[in-house]
């Protein structure tokens, strides 16, 4: 058995191979870009105006003219003007190219206008003021957007800026996600006292789906053969596996034979942790992964969130950010654990996360999922948690 910082060390050295593929912007949310994008031409492309106002000559303004004849309205999207007689003034619009021959605007918050002519009524005026001049964000042929920036809506605004319609992105893998058990049955089927509808899949469909990842979903029984045959298939069409149940020690838990026939390599089986010890991976022939997550509810939820959400951004070269919380209360935890405690957090108007903690009934409590957040991860090398102090956190919500 390993222990949890051994677990994401081999997952970061089993990483998935990065493809590039092209999406549109409206695809590109949440994706990571594989190449570096530049401008086409200068952000922005011209001198524009940044209040509606008047635009004037700042020499003529420092000789202490302070009102001005309106030669004419400049609207944004047309061409730009010039002008030779610096004693007038046009009334000019936001995002307006800056006229030739003028340098200054004055918004009308600050002039009155009668009879076509504006007079200025504050005491300041500075020159060249109230214009975003052209290149002073960006030259063109500057980089915009960097590789393996994970897109945004503010990228996108960008990308969309200097003409890109679509984006090269690196390719996200294609997910089967394998129930086993004849304990299992369909949501839509009335299970026997002695069955459960199948529920710990759907979590880590909705995970994986979140981080952009297709998914596919099968169900197995618990027949050795079945499982050799199926799984054979499976490993063909797909890119990784994630399986829940199956993977413990009791006498139809075929999973981790079936995978080594299969010719997938195991690198660790159980993790020292809670939930979700008798967590398996693997990696096939064909270099896919294989993870295989404890079947209760609870077990398999905390298992997705952490190793495969790290094996997604580790294979996309995304450094986690790690988020602290601090415990709101005592608490007491004596195996030598990682403990994933479901957590519900609150902001305190010191700016500080405060995680307020709850036990379920076990790994098999789901139901306690909805009143979480995420987890606080507690250390195995303590026992004793006191209220105040700060550990890592790791989001589902």
């Amino acid at each position: 058995m390993i222990s949890y910082q051994e677990a994401l060390e081999i997952i970061s050295q089993n990483t998935f191979k990065q493809t590039v593929e092209k999406v549109s912007l409206s695809e590109a949310t949440n994706r990571v870009l594989a190449e570096d994008i530049k401008a086409d031409r200068a952000l922005p492309p011209y001198d524009r105006v940044t209040m509606d106002g008047i635009a004037i000559s700042y020499s003529v303004y420092a000789d202490g003219q302070r009102q001005f004849p309106i030669a004419e309205i400049i609207g944004a999207g047309m061409p730009q003007k010039s002008f030779n007689t610096p004693k007038q003034c046009v009334q000019i619009m936001t995002g307006a190219i800056m006229p030739n021959g003028l340098d200054t605007i004055i918004r009308y918050e600050d002039l009155t206008i009668t009879d076509e002519v504006a007079t200025i009524n504050v005491e300041t005026v500075k020159e060249k003021q109230n214009i975003h001049f052209k290149a002073s964000d960006k030259a063109a042929g500057d980089v915009v957007l960097t590789k393996g920036t994970k897109l945004s809506a503010a990228e996108l605004i960008v990308a969309a800026a200097v003409g890109c319609a679509k984006l090269p992105v690196y390719k996200l893998p294609k997910a089967a996600i394998i129930t086993t058990g004849d304990e299992l049955v369909a949501i839509n089927e009335t299970p026997l006292e002695h069955q459960v509808r199948r529920s710990s899949n759907y979590g880590v469909e909705s995970l994986l789906n979140q981080w952009g990842i297709e998914t596919e979903q099968f169900h197995l029984a618990d027949d050795k053969a079945l499982m050799l045959k199926e799984i054979e298939q499976i490993l063909k069409d797909f890119d990784v596996l994630v399986m829940t149940g199956g993977v413990s020690r009791g006498k139809f838990d075929y999973l981790p034979e079936v995978l080594e026939e299969l010719g997938v390599t195991k690198h660790f089986h159980k993790v020292k942790q809670r939930p979700g010890k008798p967590f398996w991976f693997g990696t096939s022939d064909a270099g896919k992964q294989v993870f295989a997550l404890p079947g209760n509810p609870v077990s398999s939820f905390v298992c997705a969130s952490i190793y495969i959400r790290y094996w997604l951004n580790t294979s996309l070269n995304q450094k986690p950010n790690t988020t602290y919380v601090k415990l709101q209360q005592d608490l007491d935890f004596p195996p030598p654990l990682t403990y994933f405690l479901e957590c519900k957090l609150t902001s305190t108007k010191q700016g500080e996360l405060v995680a307020e903690t709850f036990k379920g009934n076990g790994s098999g409590d789901f139901a306690n999922l909805t009143q979480a957040d995420g987890f606080i991860t507690l250390p195995d090398n303590q026992s004793a948690f006191k209220a105040g102090e700060v550990y890592p956190y790791i989001p589902f919500r």
